[in-house]
Formats: C-alpha cells, sequence, structure tokens
C-alpha cells in the first residue's frame, strides 16, 4: 500500500527512509509535472534544487528525471542552494516553477520537497491541492524525455540581493557582524558578501554536516547558542543565523541576547516605513506580535491578518500591493524582490537598519519597546496524541480561564486564540495564547505573547496544564 503523501504549510515532509524514500520522492515529482502539463506552461522547465540534508542531492536528481521523463526540461542546481535562490531561478529564468529538496528547520532525519510557483514563491492552495489531486490520481504523463542541466544559482541570486541593500554604507558603518550558517544551504553566501565589501565578521557552522551536530537547524533558542557565545567573545554588534534552507532568519544582539524574528520582523518594517517608504499595506501570521499591528497604526498602514504558512502571505502578495509580509517562524518576505521568505537578504537588511541608524542590534530594539511598549514572546512545542491535540483544542473554544488568566475573548482564524486580561502596563502588549496543531510535524504549539517574559512563561505553564488537563 502506497504511503499517504499530505502537503502541510510549506511543501511535504517526512522521516528519511521511513516515508521520505525514492519511491515517494519520485511519485511527488510525477505528480509536479502532471500538474505543470495540466496548468502551467510546461515548455518554460522547471528548476531544482536542494539542501545540506542527507541525500538531498541525490532525492534532487531523482526528481529531475523523473520530471525529464515526461517531457519538461529540468535545470538543476550544480552546489547546495538556499531556498530563496530557487524561487529567484524560477522568477529570473521564467520557469513554470521548481523543486527544492528540504526539510527546513526539522530534524537531521527529516527531508522534505517544497515547490515554488512560477511567480517565485510558496505554491498557492490551489495549487497544493492540484498536485494532492494528481498524486492521488497517480497520473502518469507519458511525453518524450527532455533533458536535464546543471547550472550555477547562486550568482544571479547574490547580485540581485546585493542590489536591494547599501552594502557601502554597511561597510562604512564600523560594525562587525556574527554569521552562523546552522550547517545549511547558506553557507558561504553572507560571509561571501561581507568579504567582498571589507566588512567585518565572523562565520560559524558554515561546513556540511547532515547530522546538525546537537541542533535542529531552526533559528531560535536553544539551537543558536553556538551564536549567542561567538558574538559576545568576537565583540560583534549583532550576529544573524539562518535555517537549514536559509529562507528564514533569527538573530542575536551585542550582549548575547536572542532577538526572536518578531522583532526582527518589527525593526525591519519600521525602518522600510521611517527610510524607504514604499507604498503597500502589511501581512502577517495569526501566530505573531501585535507589535506589528501598533506600527503599522501609527504610520496608517493597512494591516492583514492571515493563517499560519508563507503560502497564505504569498496569496495576498499576488493580489496586493505589500510592502513587508512575515511569520512568527523567521520568514520575512519583501515583494520587490519576491512574493518568499529570504533569511540571507533579511540579514543584510538588518545590516542596512543598524548602518542607516548608526545603532547596534540591541539598541534599535530597545528604542522599538521604548516606542510601541514591552512585547515579549515564547513558544511552548508538545508532542502528544492526536486525541489529546484534539481535546485541547475542542476545549480551547469554550474555556473562561486558564490559569489565573481571565479569557476575555477567543478567535479561530488558525487554532484557537485566547485573548487574556492583560496586568501589565496599559502601554504594553495585549497578552493572548494559541493554541494550534502543526501542520508539518507531529505537535500542539502554544504561543503567547505578553508584555512581561514572567508573564508569558506563566502563560505557557498554565496552557501546558490545561493541554494535559490538570487545570
Amino acid at each position: 500500500m502506497a504511503t499517504e503523501i499530505k502537503f502541510g504549510t510549506d511543501g511535504w515532509r517526512g522521516i528519511i527512509a521511513d516515508d521520505f524514500t525514492f519511491e515517494n520522492v519520485r511519485r511527488v515529482a510525477t505528480a509536479i509535472a502532471a500538474h505543470v502539463w495540466k496548468h502551467e506552461h510546461p515548455e518554460k522547465g522547471i528548476v531544482i534544487g536542494y539542501d545540506t540534508r542527507f541525500g538531498s542531492r541525490r532525492f534532487a536528481e531523482a526528481a529531475a528525471q523523473v520530471i525529464a521523463a515526461t517531457g519538461i526540461h529540468v535545470t538543476i542546481a550544480d552546489d547546495y542552494v538556499p531556498t530563496p535562490a530557487v524561487s529567484y531561478a524560477v522568477k529570473n529564468w521564467d520557469a513554470s516553477g521548481g523543486v527544492v529538496i528540504t526539510s527546513s528547520h526539522n530534524p537531521w532525519n527529516w527531508n522534505g520537497v517544497k515547490y515554488k510557483a512560477y511567480y517565485g514563491g510558496s505554491a498557492k492552495p490551489s495549487i497544493i491541492r492540484s498536485i494532492e489531486m494528481e498524486l492521488n490520481a497517480n497520473t502518469q504523463p507519458e511525453k518524450k524525455p527532455a533533458r536535464i542541466t546543471p547550472r550555477d544559482f547562486k550568482t544571479e541570486y547574490i547580485a540581485e540581493i546585493t542590489r536591494l541593500a547599501d552594502l557601502k554604507k554597511i561597510s562604512q558603518c564600523g560594525f562587525k557582524f556574527g554569521i552562523d550558517c546552522m550547517y545549511g544551504s547558506g553557507r558561504g553566501i553572507l560571509a561571501g558578501i561581507f568579504r567582498e565589501y571589507g566588512i567585518p565578521h565572523v562565520e560559524i557552522r558554515a561546513e556540511v554536516d547532515p547530522l546538525f551536530p546537537g541542533i535542529n537547524p531552526e533559528p531560535i533558542l536553544p539551537h543558536v547558542a553556538a551564536l549567542q557565545e561567538m558574538v559576545v567573545r568576537e565583540k560583534c554588534a549583532a550576529g544573524f543565523v539562518t535555517d537549514g534552507d536559509a529562507d528564514r532568519i533569527g538573530a542575536v544582539d551585542e550582549n548575547g541576547n536572542f532577538v526572536d524574528a518578531h522583532k526582527v520582523f518589527s525593526v525591519l518594517l519600521k525602518w522600510l516605513l521611517d527610510h524607504k517608504k514604499w507604498p503597500g499595506i502589511v501581512t502577517r501570521a495569526y501566530n505573531t506580535t501585535k507589535m506589528i499591528d501598533r506600527i503599522c497604526k501609527k504610520y496608517g498602514r493597512e494591516m492583514v491578518e492571515h493563517g499560519i504558512g508563507f503560502k497564505y502571505a504569498c496569496d495576498i502578495m499576488l493580489e496586493r500591493e505589500v510592502l513587508i509580509g512575515g511569520e512568527e517562524s523567521g520568514g520575512i518576505g519583501l515583494p520587490r524582490h519576491l512574493p518568499e521568505r529570504d533569511g540571507i537578504l533579511n540579514a543584510l537588511l538588518l545590516a542596512n537598519v543598524m548602518a542607516d541608524e548608526g545603532k547596534t542590534l540591541g539598541q534599535l530594539v530597545a528604542a522599538l519597546q521604548a516606542e510601541f511598549g514591552e512585547h515579549h514572546y515564547a513558544r511552548l512545542d508538545m508532542t502528544i496524541s492526536n486525541e489529546l491535540k484534539r481535546s485541547a483544542i475542542e476545549r480551547a473554544a469554550t474555556v473562561e480561564r486558564v490559569g489565573r488568566f481571565k479569557v476575555l475573548d477567543r478567535g479561530d482564524l488558525d487554532g484557537i486564540k485566547l485573548f487574556l486580561q492583560n496586568d501589565t502596563y496599559p502601554q504594553d502588549a495585549d497578552a493572548w495564547l494559541l493554541i494550534r496543531a502543526s501542520g508539518t510535524e507531529p505537535l500542539l504549539r502554544v504561543y503567547a505573547e505578553a508584555g512581561s517574559p514572567k508573564i508569558v512563561q506563566e502563560m505557557l505553564t498554565a496552557a501546558d496544564k490545561f493541554v494535559h488537563r490538570k487545570a
């Protein structure tokens, strides 16, 4: 019996040699080819890239062989490549779509397939449904085989992202930067750009090691501890970290404090509004900071909230003029570049903000907190049974109190969001919890934001007890 393959918020992922096998990769590739033959322009070809995970190159070659056998020309990367570089190749070379063999931030024993649509971004839900339909129908397009061509994906991508940042100004600001590649496919790119422009930097974890020793390649605590230590030791003004396929960003300030994606998003947004003044609305995922709402209100910009997964931001970017869009996990996109997340570009832009403002990253975050109120955020991941997941979400829909926190209101855009009684200063963050089952992993996630780290942890502890029916 064939394994059921289900696409999550950004493609299909599985455990290597369990459900992520050559047979299943070929099935997915065949379904993608069938979708392209029916709904896209197969004569434009498909591009394929891959990350540094175990077997990624061989899985990419297997996908290329299957797609080419259906008569679609394949351009395959000649080296490990960041996911946004594949998306840029799709757009820049006018391909019909792109495939990336990657499992992003998942543990070492996972791999996956992402599909990038013709516009150079995450596939819209309608495209994912079409691919899943072809999978279920086991469609086998029969055409004259096409060629497979290796190509450098990085050079033109690097030229594009350096065009969007003021590298000369960054080189003159006097700051030193830390770079953490997390053994991923962003290896060497940011450091290469900084080296070319004479920008002081230190790079760590840039070697290929598909075991990702001691970490998951996710740019959050505790996996960024090595960067925190290095930034302090090397006296850097900031440290930038990208995930396994370099589409997500995290950061560390000059004191070694982790700066989460919410603060990165907020810093970039305020800089774009102050310095670039580009038009467009702002989008954010349901589980991101409401500091974005306050910044948008001050500047008179419309803010649109959407479901969790960058494909929802991409949908809006294709329909409306968007300045910037982002999500909780470090995925931030500027449609002027691509309707896509790009961790390396966002690292360059953060350095640009610091150069323009003459401030370290910690000083930029402190200024945000002073102007828009204290906002603190944390997430709790629980590996629990499906029965307990369903029970927790059902109970959250009617609960009146979580621990000592009274529920004032609730929302259900994506998961169940509980707005709680705020007992910090009025100018600080509104308190909320979000309970949601992961779309790509066997997890229940609880997200929390409030006006102090202590209250956030108290909220998460209360939520943990609630999920496990202890309170």
